[in-house]
């Protein structure tokens, strides 16, 4: 992967979630994606759960996100590199992405981008512990357990699924507040950074924003949930910092 000057960062807009508003939540990332030069130098990394329920078939896709999708297939028409990170909401991705350009990637990603080092994943899973969400996360990734997933019908499997996403700490609208230290994501970011030279780490997942200066001197950021206008963020690098943007900001 080539190195590019200008990145975007985003992750848990939570697509086709039926809390709050879903209509302007995805008017409000068609907005952002609009709003990202069309340069060749400039790269968007989404860090997973942009979608609420991704399962993709065979022949058979999600229905709907024509816009987003518009959005995507310009960028990448422009010369601008794109690359998702499946989530834990939007895992079973499978050819679909790669067909329209849109390249996928595996936490954590460690890519060099102007000259800096990042740590990028969605974050969850990452460090010591989590027994049992990291049993659940395996069979979310088992081949098996997805191919007995896949003699679902449509109707009832994206019904499961979505059900499944409205007993989530999301849709309970339940507030997350980072531990720092005691976190297993902190943990796991500090023993990489001991161990070979970041300059940042990047995720999503815990739905908070927070910017870290770890004890290595490797910086922490952490992207916020898109469920509100006022907090919906990103982060974007111009070659010499990181910096957070909020997308009410963004001209309409």
């Amino acid at each position: 992967m080539a190195s590019r000057e200008t990145a975007y960062f985003v992750s848990d807009v939570h697509l086709g979630l039926d809390v709050k508003d879903p209509v302007a939540r995805e008017a409000r990332f068609v907005r952002f994606l609009s709003a990202i030069p069309r340069d060749t130098t400039a790269s968007l990394w989404l860090l997973g759960d942009i979608w609420d329920f991704w399962y993709e078939y065979r022949d058979v896709v999600p229905k709907g996100y024509v816009r987003v999708f518009a959005q995507i297939l310009d960028l990448i028409d422009c010369g601008v590199k794109v690359y998702f990170m499946p989530g834990n909401h939007d895992i079973w991705c499978y050819s679909y992405f790669r067909e329209l350009g849109v390249e996928v990637i595996e936490q954590p990603c460690f890519m060099e981008i102007g000259g800096k080092t990042f740590c990028l994943g969605h974050g969850d899973g990452l460090g010591p512990g989590m027994k049992w969400y990291k049993l659940m996360r395996w069979g979310f990734h088992n081949k098996v357990l997805q191919k007995f997933f896949t003699q679902l019908h449509p109707w009832l499997a994206f019904r499961l699924g979505t059900g499944w996403s409205k007993k989530s700490r999301l849709a309970k609208s339940i507030g997350y507040v980072f531990k720092g230290e005691s976190e297993s994501l902190w943990k796991y970011a500090v023993e990489v950074s001991s161990r070979r030279h970041v300059d940042y780490f990047i995720f999503g997942h815990y739905h908070v924003a927070e910017d870290l200066l770890l004890p290595t001197g490797a910086r922490m950021l952490m992207l916020k949930d898109w469920m509100d206008e006022e907090t919906s963020d990103y982060l974007y690098f111009s070659g010499m910092t990181v910096s957070r943007g909020y997308s009410k900001n963004i001209e309409k």
